[in-house]
């Protein structure tokens, strides 16, 4: 789940805890990054709970309808469509789910006005009422109605990114990206699965666990290399006057284009071109791709890049 994208992210920002704050050592950063992996991975697990607690919400607001003194037909007969939704169902005896759920002691009970406000959102948008309204309806389209709920509610809404940022400050940046390995994994979901069903693993494989380790190791061991590469490079720029960020950003970017001879020299720098648009100034991007660069280029014709062609096989 948690792929290469947002290993380099969580790097750089631990990087910059790093330098920023006081005395910390590589191995008490490799902590806080792999605290802040795990941390990534709950949000995860938090937000496929979500739809569990929006259709328990919907569950008990069905039957405080019917025990009202005086209901109406329509209370006494409510549309289920929403509450027997058969993807809602199959997630809610998830193994692994109900598993990580208890472990980890995620829940969403001191937010119950978070989840009345969404639930509100979702019975007022169009595709909720043309689900409701369907003359029949199957698997397929109950995890199509997941789908876009995630995507053009849950993805969209402020009150659900500061709650998530109350609840911990290592989500602040991961709502979008994660919300996204939500709706993969709605689309991956059979119902032949069952309560079996399997869940996206924290890392891909162990390569991908060990990238953002070594990656972090490679930028703190070499800091000074890769300053004095920089610095050769921005001699008409004074310093003080370059973003901190940029120089974290260009010095992590070094750090992979030295050390990770299978990833091409395009990608790492399209990486951390974006990253930068996301995380540093305005003109972050065009600076950062210009430094770059140079330096890609100046390697090449020393032949001190090295770089390996994997072949599929």
């Amino acid at each position: 789940m948690i792929n290469r994208v947002l290993l380099r992210i969580k790097v750089i920002q631990i990087l910059y805890s790093h330098y920023k704050g006081s005395g910390k050592s590589l191995p008490s950063a490799e902590k806080e990054l792999f605290y802040s992996l795990e941390k990534t991975y709950d949000l995860y697990f938090h937000l496929l709970q979500l739809s569990l607690e929006l259709t328990r919400y919907a569950s008990d607001k069905i039957d405080a309808r019917k025990n009202k003194l005086r209901p109406t037909e329509e209370d006494l007969n409510p549309n289920t469509r929403f509450v027997e939704n058969k993807f809602i169902a199959q997630l809610s005896e998830n193994e692994q789910l109900n598993e990580y759920l208890t472990k980890r002691k995620l829940s969403w009970v001191n937010y119950p006005e978070l989840v009345k406000n969404l639930y509100e959102q979702i019975v007022k948008s169009d595709f909720y009422l043309d689900y409701m309204s369907a003359p029949t309806t199957d698997y397929a389209a109950d995890k199509d109605l997941w789908r876009k709920i995630y995507k053009k509610i849950l993805l969209q809404d402020e009150e659900l990114d500061e709650s998530l940022e109350e609840q911990s400050i290592f989500w602040v940046d991961d709502v979008e990206i994660v919300i996204s390995f939500v709706i993969k994994t709605i689309k991956k979901f059979e119902k032949e699965n069952g309560a079996e069903q399997e869940l996206l693993p924290m890392f891909r494989d162990e390569e991908d666990s060990e990238f953002g380790k070594k990656l972090l190791g490679m930028t703190i061991q070499n800091e000074t290399e890769y300053q004095n590469v920089i610095n050769e490079h921005t001699r008409n720029w004074d310093l003080d006057r370059i973003a901190f960020m940029d120089i974290l950003i260009m010095q992590t970017a070094l750090a992979e284009l030295f050390n990770f001879p299978t990833i091409p020299v395009n990608v790492t720098l399209n990486e951390y071109i974006e990253i930068s648009k996301n995380y540093s100034t305005e003109k972050s991007g065009t600076f950062i791709n210009g430094v770059l660069d140079n330096i890609v280029n100046e390697l090449k014709a020393e032949n001190k890049l090295v770089k390996v062609v994997m072949f599929s096989k």
